[in-house]
């Protein structure tokens, strides 16, 4: 089979011909028909993360979607499946490749129509986004969200899911006329281009929550703009790693700050997110900016910026 794989810690992958892998006990056989290239992806094989150098040469992909190559005691061989995989986080291979073994509570069946390329744009940074409206975010229908980063998947994923989950007002975020311009046409109520003063962009827009995939500066503006007992969740430090926070304000307006990792989930609520994710994706009320690639480019298409889905 053919197979993007990582041979030098920080190297883009070379693709090459590998024996398609044969699933042991526990496992099943998929046929990968979509892999997203993630930031997770990126951090494992740059060997900077915190779960170390992976072992040399892997598969990498963190996350696909497929069919199954062969029937289960459930579901039979040409079943849609999403799926996850630990590569570059723990020894093994991973979705970037024309076949993968994987665990069966790491499978998520889905439905008939799903756009598997689309699936796989969206997959765990849709889930992100999701869980941190409703689950950390504690969304409120009617109330106002502020994300920021609004031209990422996450981003472009959450403003379409407070849309869906009931927020009254959403702003969009970015640096970008380009994101803006998507975030109006994804749902965003009103838009702030992020130049200069993040804090003078943003104003004085009472707001309910703020989703943070960024962190830095615009993080620190926007915990500015919360009512009293608002919510900033983070997940994320495309902009900095750390913002400066005043006590004042976080006392004064009794303000909650979380930290989010899809990590947290239990393979049971990230199948339950995914699916919700799906549903929302087949119902035309979510879909992502993503660039479909041939796995033969991967090497060409690791570093490009944008969603990249290889196809094999």
């Amino acid at each position: 089979m053919r197979a993007a794989e990582i041979r030098a810690a920080g190297a883009p992958p070379v693709v090459t011909d590998r024996t398609a892998p044969d699933p042991g006990p526990g496992q099943v056989a998929v046929s990968v028909t979509a892999a997203p290239v993630s930031p997770l992806d990126l951090l494992c094989a740059s060997g900077t993360s915190y779960f170390g150098l992976p072992d040399l040469p892997y598969v990498p992909g963190v996350q696909g979607v497929g069919v199954l190559t062969r029937p289960t005691p459930t579901e039979p061989a040409g079943t849609p499946v999403w799926f996850a995989t630990t590569a570059g986080m723990r020894p093994g291979d991973g979705s970037m490749a024309e076949h993968a073994v994987i665990a069966p509570a790491d499978l998520v069946v889905l439905p008939a129509g799903a756009d598997h390329a689309l699936v796989a744009a969206l997959g765990l940074s849709a889930v992100a986004a999701w869980m941190c409206l409703t689950g950390k975010g504690n969304l409120v229908p009617g109330e106002t969200v502020l994300v920021l980063g609004a031209g990422g998947v996450v981003g472009q994923s959450a403003v379409q899911l407070a849309r869906v989950a009931g927020a009254g007002h959403v702003i969009a975020c970015a640096r970008s006329d380009t994101a803006l311009e998507r975030a109006r046409r994804l749902g965003a109520d009103s838009v702030v281009r992020l130049t200069g003063s993040p804090a003078e962009r943003l104003g004085d827009v009472p707001v309910d929550l703020v989703i943070d995939p960024v962190g830095g500066l615009p993080a620190a503006a926007a915990l500015r703009t919360l009512r009293p007992g608002g919510r900033l969740v983070n997940l994320g430090g495309a902009a900095g790693d750390e913002f400066p926070v005043s006590s004042a304000v976080l006392r004064s307006r009794s303000l909650h700050i979380h930290g989010y990792t899809n990590n947290e989930l239990d393979t049971d609520r990230r199948r339950e997110a995914l699916l919700t994710v799906v549903k929302h994706a087949i119902a035309g009320e979510l879909t992502v900016d993503h660039e479909r690639v041939p796995l033969a480019d991967a090497g060409a298409a690791w570093t490009r910026p944008g969603r990249i889905v290889l196809v094999p």
